[in-house]
């Protein structure tokens, strides 16, 4: 066989494959990722039996534990609506009123009422935690009783 109709095989050979790995990866990265939806999306539409992603953040006064259960309000960050959420199983350490979560949840068993007393009930183990952030931005002016020589720039070695 002529050897530059050999390179030319691997060539396609080669390319080919590539182009089936890479479409691989890309079908895979997509199919991925998980649609999350908002309070306000899951109290208008959600159906009984079926699974969602909620996301949104705690809200102020509303988490309270009974009995190993964990309940708290996600508020939604479009609208001035919350959903409950009862949770069961490790409550991950940065988890605090104020904070964003996710959690995997289903409709409760008395289904869609309002939005005061509609149930979602979440797996177990599945409650995220969005980490605050380490860095904050710096105060605009040092507190009262701080002293001078923190306004000077520190000098330069």
């Amino acid at each position: 066989m002529d050897p530059s109709r050999k390179r030319r095989i691997r060539l396609v050979v080669a390319a080919t494959a590539a182009l089936l790995l890479a479409s691989a990866l890309i079908y895979t990265s997509f199919s991925a990722g998980s649609d999350e939806k908002t309070a306000g999306q899951l109290l208008t539409s959600a159906r009984a039996g079926e699974t969602y992603t909620l996301a949104g953040t705690v809200a102020p006064r509303s988490v309270r534990r009974a009995d190993g259960v964990l309940w708290f309000r996600i508020l939604d960050p479009h609208r001035r609506v919350s959903a409950l959420v009862r949770y069961t199983g490790l409550v991950p350490d940065p988890f605090r009123e104020g904070r964003g979560v996710m959690v995997k949840v289903q409709l409760g068993r008395d289904g869609l009422r309002d939005s005061m007393t509609t149930e979602f009930v979440a797996e177990k183990d599945s409650m995220v935690t969005k980490c605050p952030s380490k860095f904050q931005v710096a105060p605009e002016r040092l507190p009262d009783g701080a002293p001078e020589d923190l306004l000077r720039a520190a000098p330069s070695s």
